[in-house]
């Protein structure tokens, strides 16, 4: 049997839970020993990981480090860069941003799970920019700083050793923008946690309330439908967001695991009207039993199966929700078929596969030094 390589955890930052969070956190199971690199780290963030095993960078004690952190956007790399990694044959990182511009030494392997090329340095840019609200002087500084902060992103994905994309269409933006390869492993989905219990009346949304997750979209439709739609979430659009919606639409805020998995448990479809790189939310959705109606874009394509577990619309538009709406209520789904989709996304998967892979890489590099 292959010995097991002295591995340290990186993420780029822990000051929220999110996707990439549950991903980092079933790394760390899989990986108890191994310590968890990140530049800040916000102790009410509670993933069940002992906080011994967390390592910040000195950004973590930078006045409004917490607070203000995109303000610190400029020093990101460096503090990465500032980071002693030579103790470790194997850096597994969790990356939508800049933890791939860690610096290794030659007898080490830097494997990179990444969620997402940068959103805001690539795919994303324009939109991130106009997002801010900033002064025409402001605006100007930081696309400067952002096209600085682009090319430093391009160099740092070439001293990565190995990829792994969490789904085909992040595998293609891996190449598109950083010219590398990529295998695809899907994340974890504690599917086993979802139960399926009788369908009542309402649709649920389940995301951050940020301009691209396009929460505005279904807003508008549900408006016009006027059927009900809870809304599981928090983020800066709240007020905008709350703003624009009638009294058939429910905002729940943030809640607890067991009222997320309750809600999904009831609803009668899950809305998904944004671009995911891969879409944890709606295998959730999936796994409780219930249709996904989905924007047709991005991970979803790889894990919704038209007409069977979902339906999906391919304009981003409240319109085409709408009628994407209209035609699933004219559908029977089979919930217990829609669950049984959902449980190849397991966690168990997500470790076998991570495990093999790394175990396949460990020797094969050892070899070139």
């Amino acid at each position: 049997m292959q010995p097991e390589p002295t591995i340290a955890l990186a993420h780029d930052h822990l000051y929220q839970i999110g996707g990439a969070e549950s991903v980092l956190k079933t790394m760390a199971d899989l990986y108890p020993s191994a310590p968890i690199y990140t530049l800040i780290y916000n102790e009410r963030v509670n993933l069940d990981i002992n906080a011994s095993r967390v390592r910040t960078s000195f950004l973590q004690h930078a006045p409004g480090g917490k607070e203000l952190f995109k303000w610190y956007l400029g020093v990101m790399p460096s503090a990465w860069q500032s980071f002693d990694f030579t103790p470790y044959q194997v850096i597994l990182s969790s990356s939508s941003a800049f933890v791939k511009g860690i610096v290794t030494p030659a007898s080490s392997v830097h494997i990179s799970y990444c969620h997402t090329p940068t959103r805001y340095l690539w795919s994303d840019s324009a939109e991130y920019v106009r997002s801010l609200r900033l002064s025409a002087p402001l605006r100007t500084i930081l696309k400067r700083v952002l096209d600085d902060l682009r090319e430093w992103d391009y160099q740092a994905a070439q001293r990565v050793d190995y990829f792994i994309a969490n789904s085909r269409f992040i595998a293609r933006r891996i190449e598109q923008y950083y010219h590398r390869d990529s295998v695809v492993i899907y994340p974890p989905v504690s599917v086993q946690r979802y139960r399926t219990e009788p369908t009542e009346k309402f649709y649920l949304l389940v995301s951050r309330l940020r301009p691209y997750k396009k929460v505005d979209v279904a807003i508008e439709a549900f408006n016009q439908l006027k059927l009900p739609l809870y809304i599981i979430g928090a983020g800066e659009e709240y007020r905008h967001l709350k703003s624009r919606a009638r009294k058939n639409i429910r905002f729940l805020g943030e809640v607890s695991d067991a009222t997320k998995i309750s809600y999904m448990s009831r609803c009668r479809a899950f809305i998904h009207p944004q671009e995911e790189d891969f879409g944890i939310s709606a295998v959730e959705a999936m796994a409780s039993g219930k249709p996904v109606i989905a924007y047709a874009s991005g991970g979803v394509l790889e894990t919704v199966i038209p007409n069977v577990t979902g339906i999906f619309f391919k304009e981003q538009t409240w319109e085409a929700l709408a009628y994407a709406v209209l035609a699933s209520r004219q559908r029977d789904f089979d919930a217990g078929r829609i669950r049984q989709h959902a449980m190849q996304f397991n966690e168990d998967v997500f470790k076998q596969s991570l495990h093999s892979y790394v175990q396949s890489i460990v020797p094969s590099y050892a070899n070139r030094h």
